[in-house]
């Protein structure tokens, strides 16, 4: 799996950004190196049970729409990306089996991988991977409408070279295209219930936000990969449930393991606790655009407001490291590690509710464990808090099913959590770009803007890091966006199940669990 190479400040980059990501993961219990070792290679068979939080009745196959945990997991089972990101956060190649920039970064000439069929029989080309990419470009309605709004033309060179031409140059285009948005499907498909693909495994039945079963793609194109028969996916959204079906044996793995019983299930001997620190955090977003958060005065109350040493210990039981009201985590090397840390501070609040005319605030947060497990007792800790600066919050629950589609960038302030990207640009552009169709808080700011567009050409990484670190500050006492804290990944999974590794991007092995383990004999 060859890659062309990048100047000799990007690897540098890369490799900081690998040897942190790969230094904070961890495999519990006993060492990685060590249950890697004893696994031996991989074995066919069996049906792998997945017990998977972050589903709904209105999730949707198609990848212009990926929202949550489930469907981004299905869709890696039934198609591959472009560029995938490894377990050491780097970019290696997937259908794109090499790539070359020019000087600038702005023009690309990417090689395709030969010999890859979809589900039906039907050999990869050009252009199906012009046709994918061509979704999510100008009118769509694809989430990732915003990272490819810096593409200004995708054009087939050969029959196995694909030439992509940027706005305006960005050295981080292969991280990019690992966007699980970036999915591949056959030129001019369009059934989302029963999508073709190139994965590991092939359509069986789908049921949204309950049950789907998918069987192994016996000609799949990756070595050691596609182990087991069949996978199913069982939709379980509480937290209470999924442990349970954990602990029972009727799973073998479930994702997002509820901080409170981590410790708990570290004991049981028949399971192992995956463990992966990266840039996945909890928000509490305000609309921007929706009094009373049109006031920054407000926004910068409802911060100083929140006790975020007592959230990661009550709500993550310290499974994380304290946020400071933007995204990106102290893994990343563009993290603005001089920004000073916002703390609990009840008098800054009761000032800044001055400065907006008022001497208290009532405000409703709608709050949903759809977001990540304890995410209302999380409110409720946020709640007692904020009471002590003048604010009076109130908890609205939300169901779980369809909190995506009806609560999230609807109500004008609610709870979601972001997984974390392998670069800064990627985060900042999708979640915080004022043209992003996943700006959550509707947070529009020029400089901003201005500034991150400039930031994505330079191949100063010196000069790089001085604006990530001013946007961060721009989100961080601007942006909409309470960010209190960020929270390991943490999965559980049976000993019966091998090959897991921790992952920086994501639960399950960056969303990749099924394609790559084995069950034991």
């Amino acid at each position: 799996m060859a890659q062309s190479p990048f100047t000799g400040t990007l690897d540098r980059r890369a490799f900081l950004a690998s040897t942190v990501a790969a230094g904070a993961s961890l495999l519990l219990p006993g060492s990685l190196t060590g249950a890697m070792a004893q696994e031996g290679a991989p074995r066919k068979g069996g049906v792998l049970k997945l017990g998977i939080g972050g589903g709904s009745t209105s999730d949707t196959l198609d990848p212009r729409k990926l929202t949550d945990w489930v469907p981004v997991n299905q869709a890696f089972m039934l198609m591959n990306g472009l560029v995938e990101i490894d377990k050491d956060n780097k970019a290696v190649p997937e259908l794109l089996e090499s790539w070359e920039a020019q000087p600038g970064a702005k023009e690309w000439v990417f090689n395709l991988r030969q010999g890859v069929t979809f589900h039906d029989g039907k050999p990869l080309t050009v252009e199906d991977v012009i046709y994918s990419l061509n979704l999510h470009r100008g009118d769509t309605s694809s989430a990732a409408r915003a990272v490819a709004a810096g593409i200004a033309d995708v054009k087939k060179i050969s029959d196995k070279q694909i030439g992509i031409t940027l706005t305006e140059g960005n050295a981080d285009l292969p991280y990019v295209l690992s966007d699980y948005h970036f999915l591949v499907v056959p030129d001019g498909f369009t059934d989302w219930t029963k999508p073709v693909g190139t994965g590991p495994f092939v359509f069986e039945s789908y049921d949204p936000g309950v049950r789907s079963r998918f069987k192994r793609n016996e000609s799949y194109w990756k070595p050691n990969c596609a182990n087991v028969d069949a996978v199913e996916v069982i939709v379980i959204n509480d937290i209470a449930a999924r442990t349970n079906a954990m602990m029972s044996g009727q799973v073998h793995a479930i994702n997002r393991v509820d901080f409170k019983t981590v410790d708990l299930l570290k004991r049981n001997p028949r399971l192992q606790v995956v463990q992966s620190a990266g840039g996945q955090h909890f928000t509490f977003l305000m609309d921007c655009t929706q009094k009373p958060f049109t006031d920054n005065n407000i926004r910068l109350a409802l911060k100083y407001g929140v006790d975020r040493e007592q959230l990661l210990q009550t709500a993550l039981r310290g499974y994380g490291r304290i946020g400071n009201d933007h995204p990106i985590p102290s893994t990343d090397p563009f993290f603005a590690k001089d920004l000073p840390q916002r703390a609990y501070d009840p008098d800054k609040a009761k000032y800044y509710l001055k400065q907006a005319g008022l001497d208290a605030l009532p405000v409703t947060l709608a709050a949903s464990d759809a977001a990540f497990a304890g995410a209302v007792d999380a409110a409720a800790v946020y709640r007692t808090a904020a009471a002590g600066a003048g604010i009076d919050l109130s908890i609205k629950r939300e169901p779980a099913d369809g909190y995506w589609e009806n609560v999230w960038m609807k109500a004008p302030f609610c709870m979601s959590y972001w997984g974390g990207r392998p670069t800064a640009d990627q985060m900042l552009s999708i979640a915080y770009q004022s043209g992003s169709a996943q700006n959550d808080t509707h947070w529009k700011n020029e400089e901003f803007d201005k500034q991150l567009a400039e930031a994505r050409a330079m191949l100063d990484q010196t000069k790089r890091a001085e604006i990530y670190a001013h946007l961060q500050e721009l989100i961080s006492n601007d942006g909409g966006a309470v960010i209190p804290m960020f929270g390991d990944y943490l999965d559980a999974v049976s000993t019966k199940v091998k090959g897991v590794t921790p992952h920086p991007m994501f639960n399950f092995m960056g969303a990749r669990l099924a394609e790559k383990v084995w069950l034991e004999a």
